[in-house]
């Protein structure tokens, strides 16, 4: 099949014949662009991550990828949510320097985070800033509400003076997209229930008889996902009572098995479970059918 050769100043890319057709049927011009972008790539990088180079916002860029696996030009999309490293974009120094020059806004976003994490923040941790409100779409007051939860989340489970690396920051930031928090209002919101959530912490480890001491993280997101399900610090003592009464010990995973169990059900307080989990009585046999046997 005959292939078009496209020159640039400094090298040249190919497409075939079949891959042009396909995109001049689709007349999608962002598809096209995304196509010879990662061309020029030699297809070794995700599409995402060309968000930086072809200054797109993640709407825009998700839309031309899909369009170019719709035409079968690229592979299927993976079935499992991309993490940060594999689907960021990446900004040049020169992409990062223009925003800092002409934003205002995003250039006090820089110097709040600076203040915030005591440090000066080298180009890769600006780009992730970039990112986050070029592609992620975050605005830069959502940005510095992220970047304050997560130097408090870090301080209080590792210590005072400790603070989060723009990669902690950045993995949050990909969290809170997932979970649609993009205005102030809805960081807020957030931001209040998980304050919530972490003061009802030491509840739930005293009842797991484990004392006063934090959870680590594993544990915490059990703590979490059963407060979530609906489960008061009383029912979890009592799904311990359960798990040590089997396993002799605290089995986190059997401990959850059983409250997914409850949950599933729709049983949430103690009376609920007491009630719900018994085992039916037995149907008492009946005698009368054999009574003539004695007539």
């Amino acid at each position: 099949m005959a292939n078009v050769l496209v020159h640039t100043a400094d090298e040249s890319v190919t497409l075939t014949a079949q891959a042009v057709r396909r995109l001049l049927e689709k007349g999608d011009g962002d598809a096209a662009l995304l196509y010879l972008a990662l061309l020029r790539h030699h297809g070794n990088v995700p599409p995402r991550s060309l968000a930086g180079e072809l200054r797109w916002d993640r709407p825009r860029i998700e839309a031309a990828e899909k369009s170019l696996r719709e035409l079968g030009l690229i592979a299927p999309a993976e079935t499992t949510p991309l993490e940060p490293a594999d689907e960021k974009p990446v900004y040049q120094r020169a992409d990062i320097a223009e925003r800092l020059e002409g934003s205002v806004e995003f250039r006090n976003l820089t110097a709040e985070v600076e203040k915030k994490l005591g440090k000066k923040l080298t180009t890769p941790d600006i780009g992730v800033l970039l990112g986050l409100n070029d592609y992620l779409g975050l605005p830069a007051d959502v940005i510095y509400l992220l970047v304050c939860h997560c130097a408090e989340r870090v301080q209080r489970r590792y210590g005072e003076g400790r603070r989060p690396t723009l990669r902690q920051v950045e993995k949050e930031g990909y969290a809170w997209a997932r979970m649609g928090i993009d205005t102030q209002l809805e960081a807020t919101a957030y931001l209040k229930k998980y304050t919530e959530r972490q003061g009802a912490l030491p509840r739930y480890m005293r009842a797991l008889r484990l004392g006063d001491r934090p959870p680590v993280a594993s544990e915490e997101k059990y703590l979490i996902a059963w407060q979530e399900m609906g489960f008061p610090p009383e029912t979890v003592a009592l799904a311990y009572d359960k798990t040590v009464l089997k396993c002799h010990e605290l089995k986190w995973p059997y401990c959850n098995g059983i409250l997914k169990r409850w949950h599933e059900a729709g049983l949430h307080t103690v009376e609920e479970v007491e009630a719900g989990d018994r085992p039916k009585a037995k149907a008492p046999q009946k005698q009368a059918d054999d009574a003539w046997k004695y007539v």
